[in-house]
């Protein structure tokens, strides 16, 4: 008797579980953890996960503003000044308040922070809706304003050197902070909402097709422009991160990131064009840069080797969506 061979339906799922990125990625980044620990055990140490945790929590707030920002068709560069700008403000308004307790005042620095990155963005959106500059231009602008500004307000030295604030980022439950657990929070937060909300499908119909949009009666103009100011807001609260972890508010401290972020998202299999975005490949992105980062430093490689190894993760990622979509052509 002859073995019938499997029929294409019983082999459906697992086409579509290895043609799955977000799949892909987890074993990427499973086996990355897996290679780090075997050449260091240190690597499975609470402390260093407790930095690769914080290092995470850096970067995925702006990670989760560009997704945002590229599900739409957009762009925003500016993340990182933005950062930068609003934990310096945020550093002046805490500077001269040491007869409140520790968590009041960093409660008014973050206040501060949110309301300047929410400006900033604000500013994207003017700049983008009202001006009608294309989104890279726009966000250049304020990528080099928040910079400068950073520059002109400190002199290029870190404001308000606060120990106090770096104890808040310290590991409390496990590896993980309390600060840590409220952006991981918001992060889970924010792939609901982008995912399950009309927010989300207006924002992913917009990046589809913007003319299209309007047409079923969406506000283009006011859609984006809250997107612009979510992205700054969720940037103002990264620089008051970075505040409480290195204890001031430095004009260099999140230099470079905004390239990044962009990585985790191009990783996580979003399209730069629009319209296709998920906050959970964002997600395992922004973890496999971290891990990666984190590992070659743990093998004694020098640091400047990073940008080496994210523009190989892009180049990676980028031919894995080419690939993808000549198979689903091809059958």
């Amino acid at each position: 008797m002859v073995a019938r061979p499997p029929s294409d339906q019983e082999y459906s799922w697992l086409r579509r579980l290895v043609g799955n990125q977000q799949f892909i990625l987890l074993l990427v980044f499973i086996a990355l953890f897996a290679f780090f620990t075997d050449r260091n055990s240190v690597f499975l140490s609470v402390s260093e996960i407790g930095n690769n945790v914080t290092e995470f929590c850096t970067l995925i707030l702006l990670a989760v503003a560009e997704t945002f920002v590229i599900a739409t068709g957009g762009i925003d560069l500016s993340v990182a000044s933005t950062a930068e700008f609003a934990g310096v403000v945020g550093a002046f308004a805490m500077e001269h308040q040491s007869s409140h307790g520790q968590a009041l005042i960093i409660a008014l620095g973050t206040v501060v922070a949110l309301v300047t990155g929410a400006f900033v963005g604000l500013v994207n959106a003017v700049l983008i809706n009202v001006l009608r500059l294309v989104p890279f231009v726009a966000t250049l602008v304020t990528l080099g304003a928040g910079a400068g500004m950073c520059l002109v307000l400190t002199g290029g030295s870190p404001v308000d050197n606060d120990i106090n604030a770096i104890v808040m980022t310290r590991p409390e439950i496990g590896p993980f902070s309390y600060p840590a657990l409220i952006i991981i929070a918001i992060t889970v937060i924010s792939g609901l909402y982008l995912h399950l909300s009309r927010f989300g499908r207006y924002t992913f119909a917009i990046g589809s097709n913007p003319f299209a949009a309007r047409a079923v009666g969406i506000n283009v103009t006011r859609h984006t422009s809250w997107i612009y100011v979510l992205s700054g807001t969720l940037a103002g609260l990264t620089g008051m991160y970075l505040f409480m972890q290195l204890g001031s508010g430095s004009p260099t401290s999140a230099d470079g990131a905004e390239l990044t972020a962009i990585a985790a998202v191009v990783i996580g299999g979003a399209r730069l064009t629009g319209g296709s975005a998920r906050l959970t490949g964002t997600v395992l992105g922004a973890a496999i840069l971290t891990i990666v980062s984190s590992g070659l430093i743990i093998m004694n490689v020098s640091p400047n080797f990073n940008q080496v190894a994210v523009a190989i993760c892009i180049a990676l990622a980028a031919s894995m969506q080419v690939l993808r979509r000549g198979a689903r052509k091809d059958a």
